[in-house]
């Protein structure tokens, strides 16, 4: 296999020269199971594992590899083994809190081309999810698709799909029904030779499905929704790299029940900027959007130019990102502080036993 097929270029060739002079092979990883990898290289796949130096010289569970990078490897000989040396840069990287009571980013997908926001048009239909989805793929640095999955079971499609790209800031939005098949030829035609693509969305979206559509069979297991409140359960259980027959790579993703924010400042301003620019415009620079006299954004509130709902989420989503970067701020204090008690410790223990030494 051919590793421009694997989305391998000029970027990650360059990066990898001094790992080539030390005898190591490139390979991208395909899944990520806990310690255990599987990597696809030239040769197929093998499984891989992190060891030695490179494991004391990562500082952050954001730097071990996740699925879609691209790593320098050491294969052992006459196995399908292999003991991952190096993570090479990420081009994107699509992030979100991990889940637990620890401050930590868990890297989602790497070196993703495009994104495919999936949502259901039943009664997972939800604007405000999308802007959330939207705000975190604005920050990866891949280009993100919106697509509306379930149109056979939607009766206003065009109704929904105009209050979506009222919201995309001019992205593409396309509406399919993965059950059916119907409009996935129009998804697949995004989907370019040597390009990644990673699905992403809530639980019972209908993603394994549109997957298996992309593929041309059956390699996801599918579920169908509660018809109650359109929440489904968990068919995808852990992120994969897959070929596609066609040319280009697919990465599936669980769904989400929750997408913690994860340093999305700069998503957030480009999602809103219509607002941004409104509250330039407001008489005060420290202007609330409350009872201050003067204020743009109420205006535009009052005459219906401005969605209350997006200004509800805007504020939200402001909120969550500055209590996110205060707790970063934290972890990051806390980190430093045990770096610091590490290091003074070593330091005296390696005093103490030189004066020994002396004593002797």
């Amino acid at each position: 296999m051919q590793l421009q097929s694997l989305g391998w270029d000029l970027f990650f060739e360059e990066h990898f020269q001094p790992h080539r002079t030390a005898g190591l092979l490139p390979a991208r990883v395909a899944v990520e199971t806990r310690s255990l990898y599987t990597l696809i290289g030239e040769d197929g796949q093998f499984s891989a594992r992190c060891r030695g130096r490179f494991l004391h010289q990562i500082s952050d569970r954001a730097d071990m590899p996740a699925v879609g990078d691209w790593v320098a490897c050491m294969r052992r000989a006459e196995t399908r083994e292999a003991d991952i040396q190096a993570v090479l840069p990420r081009r994107t990287r699509f992030s979100r809190a991990a889940a637990g009571p620890e401050t930590s980013e868990q890297v989602v997908a790497a070196n993703v081309d495009m994104l495919f926001l999936v949502t259901g048009l039943d009664h997972n239909y939800n604007l405000r999810r999308i802007e959330r989805y939207l705000a975190v793929a604005f920050e990866s640095g891949a280009e993100p698709v919106i697509i509306l999955n379930k149109t056979d079971l939607c009766l206003d499609t065009n109704e929904r799909l105009a209050e979506v790209k009222a919201i995309a800031r001019g992205l593409q939005v396309v509406a399919v029904s993965a059950a059916t098949g119907q409009a996935v030829d129009e998804v697949k035609r995004l989907i370019r030779p040597g390009n990644t693509v990673a699905l992403l969305g809530s639980s019972g979206v209908g993603k394994s499905t549109l997957v298996n559509q992309l593929l041309g069979q059956q390699v996801q297991d599918t579920g169908s929704a509660r018809v109650t409140d359109g929440r489904g359960r968990h068919t995808t259980t852990t992120r994969s790299l897959i070929p596609i027959p066609s040319g280009g790579m697919l990465i599936d993703t669980p769904g989400m029940r929750e997408l913690g924010l994860w340093d999305i400042g700069t998503g957030v301003r480009g999602l809103f900027e219509d607002i941004g620019e409104l509250a330039t415009q407001c008489r005060f620079n420290n202007c609330h959007h409350g009872s201050e006299p003067g204020c743009a954004i109420r205006k535009a509130l009052e005459t219906g130019c401005l969605d209350p709902g997006r200004f509800q989420n805007w504020l939200k989503l402001q909120r969550e990102e500055s209590f996110v970067q205060r707790q970063q701020d934290e972890a990051l204090r806390r980190k430093h502080t045990a770096n610091w008690k590490r290091t003074t410790t070593n330091y005296r223990q390696k005093t103490r036993f030189e004066q020994n030494q002396l004593d002797d």
